[in-house]
């Protein structure tokens, strides 16, 4: 790959030629292809998909995608007023540290500002500490809601 740096990216719409190329960035970084998963979300988000509500970004290099973020525009239950989801980002680890994910993550912040919302969320696991990292050093912090869970296997 390129070692692209953040002054040379130009970000553009994700197209639907980007499905293989996102496929294997995220099972770069994840150890788990999801094939039928990166179907449905460009079904979803590329393309005829697409809205004014979401986000679906790439960045190229001189060998191809370098990086993608997928996000939206969602309102919760519970009296969250609808706010930008960061729901993916991933960066072609050849080319991590350059600041393509920042550059990525400031277009979505942009387009989430001018869709008329004035908050962006995403979720991370707790132990990958290079992702939370990555929304910690571009000044997300805890928020106002707690994800919690159960897990039905165990209540059998």
């Amino acid at each position: 790959m390129s070692h692209a740096t953040a002054n040379d990216v130009k970000i553009r719409a994700l197209q639907e030629g980007d499905l293989s190329e996102v496929k294997r960035i995220d099972a770069l970084h994840t150890k788990e292809p999801k094939p039928k998963y990166w179907s449905r979300v460009f079904t979803q988000f590329v393309g005829e998909g697409a809205g004014t509500d979401r986000v679906a970004l790439a960045v190229d290099g001189e060998q191809g995608l370098l990086g993608y973020l997928f996000g939206e525009v969602r309102a919760f239950e519970f009296g969250s007023a609808p706010c930008g989801w960061i729901f993916s980002v991933g960066v072609d680890p050849t080319d991590a540290r350059a600041g393509i994910a920042t550059a990525l993550l400031e277009e979505a912040k942009r387009r989430f500002a001018a869709a008329g919302v004035t908050r962006v969320r995403t979720m991370v696991r707790r132990n990958d500490v290079p992702v939370l990292s990555f929304f910690r050093a571009n000044r997300f912090v805890g928020g106002a809601f707690a994800q919690l869970e159960l897990d039905l296997e165990e209540e059998s």
